[in-house]
């Protein structure tokens, strides 16, 4: 489980496909990082399973390359990290589970006095989980939505800090983006779905 807060930006420095899936080496400042350890990489739960100065090894399994745009990320391509929630943690941003639920693309960025406006064209999966002042996660980073401009269409606002501190502000139109649905609107919208299935029947 994680938060949303990201905590290190990272740098593959090695994508190698392997056993039908694909083997990254990350780039990351952690000092203390073990084995079968969980990091969300760009919002995606990895497995820790090799250590290196200064970076770590992670097998991203088939499934996972299928909804993710891992096997499209170039070497030295920057990447939002985030260790696993510890129990007595503060939670600074919202419930994540590192699920990437699918793959939006930036359809335009408006800046704005205060902040940066990203429009992101969602899977229909998410966009209807999605709602205004509802959560989501984009590229592992935990946001606020701001509006829904349209039925497929979400809208966040980046404040300076998250521009400083993550790769959003490297985003431009066109780019794709990890997306995680906001956990609580997943569980409610699959019992609302399930209820009428059981009352048409």
């Amino acid at each position: 489980m994680f938060t949303g807060i990201v905590t290190a930006v990272g740098r593959v420095i090695e994508a190698r496909p392997e056993s039908g899936g694909l083997d990254l080496t990350i780039e990351a400042p952690y000092q203390d990082l073990a084995l079968g350890e969980s990091i969300a990489v760009d919002g995606a739960c990895l497995t820790v399973t090799g250590l290196a100065d200064g970076a770590f090894a992670a097998h991203v399994i088939d499934t996972s390359l299928e909804r993710t745009r891992f096997g499209r990320c170039p070497v030295g391509f920057r990447v939002n990290l985030e260790r696993a929630l510890q129990v007595g943690d503060r939670l600074g941003g919202h419930l994540v589970q590192g699920h990437v639920d699918g793959v939006g693309k930036v359809l335009q960025v408006a800046e704005r006095e205060d902040a940066r406006l990203l429009d992101i064209v969602a899977p229909a999966e998410i966009a209807a989980v999605s709602i205004p002042l509802g959560s989501i996660t984009v590229d592992g980073v935990s946001l606020t939505v701001n509006a829904i401009p349209s039925a497929s269409v979400i809208q966040v606002s980046l404040i300076p800090f998250t521009l400083q501190h993550t790769t959003l502000g490297e985003r431009v139109a066109g780019d794709p983006v990890h997306l995680e649905g906001d956990t609580i609107g997943k569980y409610v919208r699959a019992f609302m779905e399930e209820r009428k299935r059981s009352s048409d029947s």
